[in-house]
């Protein structure tokens, strides 16, 4: 009877400690083939504010072929450039905000290898990932090296940290 007094007991507090945890998200594989065949990190829900989930960040793709069976809500991207050179492949584009219900206001964030590890972003595994709502651009660059992922500039957005 008291053990199994001490096993409820056990079971509660591990139960409210776990719940109280962060979710941290590891392990993805993700791709970027072309400029209509890539993924890229999202706040995990509709609305989340970018920059108060760059730990949290969940990929989503053009195609759940690519890494992810959660696509793109239907209208979010607007155009996409594809680039690809020997030590790195990239995406830019513009989005529409309002297909994940994201703020206007918000000056976005940066999900990157530091953040969400164990991430393969086309076989590599370095990659840095700017969602930019409040001017509807984001970017997303799988590297060979993390010299080419540079995620100390988050803050200047795709222009300077991703150039076309």
């Amino acid at each position: 009877m008291q053990l199994a007094l001490l096993v409820c007991v056990i079971l509660a507090y591990l139960s409210t400690t776990l719940l109280a945890l962060p979710i941290v998200r590891r392990g993805y594989t993700i791709q970027i083939k072309s400029s209509t065949e890539f993924c890229s990190f999202m706040p995990p829900q509709p609305g989340d504010d970018v920059g108060a989930t760059e730990d949290q960040g969940i990929p989503m793709c053009t195609d759940p072929s690519l890494g992810s069976s959660t696509t793109f809500p239907q209208g979010f991207i607007q155009n996409a450039t594809y680039r690809s050179t020997a030590t790195y492949t990239q995406i830019r584009a513009t989005i529409d905000i309002s297909a994940y219900q994201l703020s206007p206001n918000d000056g976005g964030g940066q999900y990157d290898n530091r953040d969400i590890s164990g991430v393969t972003c086309n076989g590599y595994k370095y990659f840095v990932n700017i969602l930019e709502p409040d001017s509807g651009d984001f970017c997303i660059r799988c590297c060979k090296s993390q010299a080419d992922c540079n995620i100390g500039q988050s803050t200047k957005g795709c222009d300077v940290v991703i150039p076309p």
